[in-house]
């Protein structure tokens, strides 16, 4: 069995349907509150993946997802780091975005240098929309060709599947300066940009979505939970059967990641066993 942790917290309010991703994919989904997180760290040793899901943590106080990342940073953080070491794929849609880059999950050490137990300090946000709106609507999705990510590099798009909704205020990608970008960009943890003239909020280099140098943590703004069926496809009414054949784009998404998770679990037993 194959568990995926799915983390919630008051204000977070996209859990369920992170959690019947994971299990269209094959894995186990498993929701625990971050108070008893908190209590028991050791929870996470039991994961195979691991979802933060979207919503308003927190009511978004002080800045999106920042109580609940620091609330994670000192307790929690050294057993995230253990589950990465151990190869299990991270997920952090939207507000887990937000959460995932303060507590330093991302963009993580650069290629070739291993996690520390102690979290750095952030050098990416995600800002408040330029439009200084709440953006509710799907965009048009793009993977870049060197990106190491085990969520995306593989999915198959096509016309009807390269799309993906957001919903967010927050949501603009930025970094401390030019030299992070360039080193996220070249170094391959883009996962996902924002489409050609369809960067919703003016994010840099219309980055949709970042992942670490493992390729194991996804942050993203948008949802890919919430396109796991062809019927929530904004047109799927005007698409013929052969435009809708294959997965769509989120529940690619998941299945790569529980593919991976799986294969992964079975090698750390093989290797334990010997």
């Amino acid at each position: 069995m194959t568990k995926a942790l799915i983390i919630t917290a008051p204000g977070i309010n996209c859990d369920l349907e992170l959690a019947e991703g994971f299990a269209l994919a094959g894995a186990t989904p498993w929701s625990v509150h971050i108070n008893e997180l908190l209590e028991n760290p050791s929870l996470i040793d039991e994961a195979d993946l691991v979802g933060m899901p979207g919503g308003f943590s927190y009511g978004d106080s002080v800045a999106a997802g920042r109580i609940m990342a620091n609330l994670m940073r000192k307790t929690l953080y050294p057993k995230f780091v253990d589950a990465l070491r151990r190869g299990v794929p991270m997920i952090t849609p939207c507000n887990g975005f937000q959460i995932a880059v303060q507590l330093g999950l991302l963009p993580g050490p650069i290629p070739g240098n291993d996690w520390t137990d102690a979290a750095p300090k952030p050098t990416v946000t995600l800002a408040q929309n330029d439009s200084a709106r709440f953006i509710d609507k799907w965009v048009a999705f793009q993977v870049p060709s060197n990106t190491r990510c085990i969520w995306t590099k593989n999915i198959e798009l096509s016309p009807e599947n390269a799309v993906i909704p957001i919903a967010h205020g927050e949501g603009r990608f930025v970094t401390a300066n030019d030299s992070v970008l360039q080193d996220i960009e070249e170094s391959g943890r883009v996962a996902c940009r924002y489409g050609a003239n369809d960067n919703p909020n003016g994010s840099a280099g219309d980055v949709m979505g970042i992942c670490d140098a493992s390729g194991l943590v996804l942050g993203l703004m948008p949802h890919p939970e919430r396109f796991l069926r062809w019927t929530q496809h904004p047109t799927w009414t005007r698409l013929s059967e052969k435009e809708m054949q294959g997965d769509p784009l989120g529940l690619q998404m998941f299945k790569s990641a529980v593919n991976y998770a799986t294969k992964n679990k079975a090698k750390n037993c093989v290797e334990q066993s010997a």
